[in-house]
């Protein structure tokens, strides 16, 4: 008894000498981001100081568009964020991370021209989309959206043609008829629109059933995940402390984004942005919106017919302690 009481009080010692008896002990992580609008979460919870407060010392570390999870399964970084409906088919193929927490609802849109006779999804029936990338958000959105409309988006009954173009080439090819529709993340999507003078047919932000479900996530390797999960928490935390606080401040947030060279752009119309987005973190409903996506994609033949939907959650999502549900 007396070995674990002077323990105890030694501990407590260290503990204030490291800065305070109630402090965690510092982390480091290594965080990627690609510098995106919705990575706003991670860009406040550096400048706000969030992960300070939860004890982390977050390296952010800058990646290319696309290699995220070669970073994370290599081991460059520990933890990063990703579009949720991105995340299933390279779980199913055993992405080696561990989802902790939803962040926010939106991001993806579907336009069109004006005056082209495309006012609903099933009008794309045998038209062309443009798309950033074959695996990207946007195209799974797209494929989400057109099959429920009765639209074939997949191998044995496609019924639409996808071409990949780069972001800032989208608009362009739609207005020269290389394309009849562009799908796209914003800002790009909402920039697009404003720009182009685009119809907007399927907007995550405001379409039911998909302004409830989240479109982007926190993620940490499963490593981490298995080896520290007090730093996997504390990771999760700050991400929902920052997002919530995104919510009520998107001015701000579009404005330390743009000053600290995280996104380009233009400040207002970025926080126009956020404004459509809903900034309300949860781990559970982010596990159940999971779940609806996943079985929409095996549905349309993204994911295999043996993959088991609820066994896929459970093994993509770790709960930990604090992390709101």
């Amino acid at each position: 008894m007396k070995k674990h009481v002077a323990t105890a009080i030694l501990a407590a010692a260290v503990a204030l000498v490291a800065g305070g008896a109630s402090s965690p002990a510092p982390v480091t992580i290594k965080v990627g981001y690609g510098g995106s609008l919705c990575e706003g979460p991670l860009h406040i919870a550096i400048e706000k100081g969030f992960f300070r407060e939860e004890g982390l010392e977050a390296e952010a570390v800058r990646l290319a568009p696309g290699t995220n999870f070669e970073a994370i399964s290599t081991g460059k970084i520990d933890a990063s964020f990703g579009l949720l409906a991105t995340l299933i088919q390279p779980l199913s193929n055993g992405l080696p991370i561990k989802i902790v927490t939803g962040l926010h609802t939106g991001c993806d849109k579907l336009l069109v021209p004006k005056g082209k006779g495309i006012e609903k999804l099933a009008d794309l029936k045998g038209k062309r989309i443009g798309v950033p990338s074959l695996t990207s958000s946007p195209i799974m959105f797209a494929k989400r959206g057109l099959a429920a409309a009765g639209v074939g988006v997949g191998d044995r009954n496609l019924e639409v043609e996808f071409a990949v173009f780069t972001n800032p080439e989208l608009p362009l090819a739609l207005e020269k008829g290389a394309i009849d529709a562009i799908a796209a993340n914003d800002p790009v999507a909402a920039k697009a629109a404003l720009e182009y003078d685009l119809d907007i047919i399927l907007d995550s932000a405001r379409d039911e059933p998909y302004k409830y479900q989240y479109c982007c996530a926190a993620y940490v390797s499963a490593d981490l995940a298995a080896d520290n999960p007090d730093a996997a928490a504390r990771y999760a935390r700050a991400m929902q402390k920052a997002s919530a606080w995104i919510q009520s401040n998107q001015d701000e947030t579009a404005k330390i984004q743009v000053e600290k060279n995280y996104v380009p752009g233009d400040p207002v119309f970025n926080a126009s942005v956020l404004k459509t987005f809903n900034y309300i973190p949860s781990a559970r409903r982010a596990y159940e919106g999971f779940s609806v996506a996943a079985e929409e994609l095996k549905q349309i033949g993204i994911l295999g017919e043996s993959v088991d939907i609820a066994f896929l959650a459970d093994n993509s999502f770790v709960f930990l302690p604090g992390v709101k549900d």
